[in-house]
């Protein structure tokens, strides 16, 4: 990514500082990591329902399949600690779990209920409007919270 940094800053006349270059990568991969969370959650979906599995046991086996595949990612790529830091791989997982469910089964069907019911936007906008919401949120809540480290004592 150095080299499109480079790229960036020749073209715009922009310096970015370090830290915020560095959060702008990791958010970058944080994307990459939900791109491929989608397409795993979504071909589970649609592997299993036509061999007659219910469509929301499907749909379940997708969403915690895409979760194992977040983790796995997040711990060891997008917010991968330090030598001198710890943290505890099954606490991280269960906040982890926590926060995709809360973000993507329980605030997702809130914001999907307000924008359709409330504000009357379309059944196939809403959608895109939540990941305007959900996804930075989810960001947050990863970074500080399921996969923060301290520092090793």
């Amino acid at each position: 990514m150095n080299w499109f940094r480079k790229v960036f800053t020749k073209i715009t006349k922009i310096e970015i500082k370090d830290d915020v270059w560095n959060g702008f990568v990791q958010f970058v991969k944080f994307g990459l990591v939900g791109l491929s969370n989608t397409v795993i959650s979504y071909a589970t979906y649609y592997i299993l329902v036509p061999f007659n599995v219910n469509k929301y046991v499907a749909s379940v086996i997708g969403f915690i399949l895409s979760v194992a595949n977040a983790f796995y990612w997040n711990n060891s790529y997008v917010f991968k600690k330090e030598d001198e830091e710890q943290r505890s791989p099954v606490q991280a997982f269960i906040k982890l779990f926590l926060s995709y469910a809360g973000t993507g089964l329980v605030l997702h069907n809130i914001l999907l209920w307000f924008f359709t019911s409330i504000c009357h936007i379309s059944d196939y906008v809403a959608p895109v409007l939540n990941l305007l919401i959900t996804i930075p949120l989810n960001f947050v809540l990863n970074k500080f919270w399921a996969f923060r480290a301290k520092k090793k004592k």
